[in-house]
């Protein structure tokens, strides 16, 4: 088990936050820190630079851990796109093809979703896709590959459904087939938890 998949539960008790607004998160029933100390202990308020890297951890955590290298070249690229840079930034991570997949409801989890495209089970444009951090493109077509339709647990998660599909993607769940038509701005992204971009910026800015 990597790294990532191994402390996903405690992400959310150590932010503070259900990140994913699953009803099953440990942190619905022990909403304090992890770690031996962390039932006692009081959340201190926090500084400047603290709320800025919660804003950071909130977002890497919530589009499955990813890595800092990885989010701080994400943040690079926003940074040289016209227009407003938090808005760019939840763009790019609303567009990386784990993200899309996790979207149109194919599996439970961004974790899952990231494991989902790296075992490679998803096509874009008809062509076998296994980068989860593949950017997609307006109009790109993303769809299960023919022999995975029948899995188990995309069938279950399609047909009981656990969120709706935003409106920048169509999503047809007969065919396991959708559109990705346009990068969201960050009102329309259905976070279940408040995201501030903007002290995120502020992070790298420094």
């Amino acid at each position: 088990m990597t790294k990532r998949l191994d402390c996903k539960y405690k992400i959310s008790r150590r932010l503070g936050v259900n990140l994913w607004g699953n009803a099953k998160d440990p942190f619905n029933k022990r909403g304090y820190a992890p770690g031996q100390h962390g039932a006692g202990a009081k959340r201190k308020k926090s500084s400047d630079y603290g709320t800025q890297l919660r804003e950071k951890q909130k977002l890497r955590g919530y589009y499955g851990n990813i890595t800092e290298r990885q989010f701080r070249n994400i943040y690079q690229k926003a940074s040289r796109l016209k227009g407003d840079t938090g808005e760019n930034l939840i763009g790019l991570l609303e567009s990386r093809l784990d993200t899309v997949v996790y979207r149109m409801g194919l599996v439970p989890t961004p974790f899952a979703a990231r494991q989902f495209v790296s075992h490679g089970h998803i096509r874009v444009n008809g062509k076998k896709v296994n980068i989860p951090s593949y950017q997609v493109q307006a109009d790109d077509i993303i769809e299960v590959k023919e022999k995975s339709k029948q899995m188990a647990v995309v069938l279950e998660i399609v047909q009981n459904p656990e969120r709706s599909v935003p409106d920048y993607i169509e999503f047809d769940n007969k065919e396991l087939k959708g559109k990705y038509i346009r990068q969201p701005k960050l009102a329309e992204v259905p976070f279940p938890v408040v995201m501030q971009p903007n002290f995120v910026i502020e992070y790298y800015s420094r």
